[in-house]
């Protein structure tokens, strides 16, 4: 008699749920008064800070100071969980670990650096390199209570699937881990899901959802423009949304696209930004509930 009827069966893994941050630039050089009443229409749970040239919003905050940041966070009941900060590259991150813990936040992303375009032996050699340089950055970040995202970024160390495969299998930092971004592995959709199931949750502290779209390097129409969000592209989704659900993600998610040129709002109001945030999310919600039902 065959023993298999007699092992136990693997409990399936829980519905996913996505804990979204909602990113100042895609409101371009609003102020943050204009922005804080944005985060909890768009059903997000936190706001990420960016600086320029994507936004002005850390440019703000240092232009107000922390205690008038601290008051305007508090009177619109938000939390600023995430900074990015691409401008300071991986290594020049710990000058913001003070202010970051003073606000709350636990979050910061930026992009690798170089070299780029490896593959194979010599991205995994590199990405060794880097997570072993890294160490006392996220050493320093983990005393501070924040985790270091680090972005899959076009034409940076981080970038092709042998490197990100790499980092899965060397980095056992707790407070570091991937920025994954679907629209800079736009040349390997199909590997996308393998890929988070490589990282696992432990190396996920945060995702884009954003697909590649022309609109993010040329002015074209705002139509073409929009097709980077959500439910307006062409990227099917559900494969990367079982492959969260299936190692049980609880990072942050982030609706984004990148509007021509940088640093303006993707929409003429913060209304009709958040309006379109609330539809791409309606979307991903939608495929997630179906996903459970399967």
């Amino acid at each position: 008699m065959s023993i298999a009827r007699f092992l136990p069966l693997r409990a399936a893994a829980p519905p996913l749920k996505l804990n979204y941050l909602l990113a100042s630039a895609l409101y371009g050089d609003m102020t943050l008064d204009v922005i804080l009443p944005e985060v909890s229409a768009a059903g997000c749970a936190g706001l990420d800070v960016w600086c320029k040239p994507h936004g002005t919003q850390r440019e703000q905050v240092e232009a107000m100071g922390l205690e008038a940041f601290a008051e305007l966070l508090k009177r619109h009941a938000v939390k600023p969980v995430c900074f990015t900060q691409y401008p300071l590259g991986p290594f020049g991150l710990q000058k913001e670990f003070p202010v970051i813990k003073k606000l709350g936040g636990s979050l910061m992303v930026c992009g690798s650096g170089g070299p780029k375009n490896l593959a194979g032996a010599e991205a995994r050699d590199a990405i060794k390199a880097f997570l072993e340089k890294m160490k006392p950055h996220a050493d320093a970040a983990a005393e501070h209570g924040i985790t270091l995202a680090i972005e899959n970024h076009a034409s940076s160390l981080l970038s092709s699937p042998d490197s990100i495969r790499a980092w899965a299998e060397f980095n056992k930092h707790p407070a570091l881990g991937v920025a994954f971004a679907p629209h800079h592995l736009s040349a390997n959709v199909d590997d996308m899901p393998g890929l988070i199931r490589d990282l696992g949750s432990k190396n996920l502290p945060f995702i884009y959802l954003q697909e590649h779209g022309v609109g993010s390097q040329k002015k074209v129409e705002k139509e073409i423009e929009l097709q980077q969000l959500p439910g307006l592209g062409t990227l099917d989704y559900k494969p990367i949304l079982r492959a969260l659900r299936e190692v049980e993600f609880s990072g942050w998610a982030e609706i984004f696209m990148h509007p021509t040129p940088r640093g303006v709002p993707i929409l003429p109001t913060a209304k009709e930004i958040t309006a379109a945030l609330q539809k791409s999310r309606a979307h991903i919600d939608k495929l997630i509930e179906q996903d459970a039902a399967t």
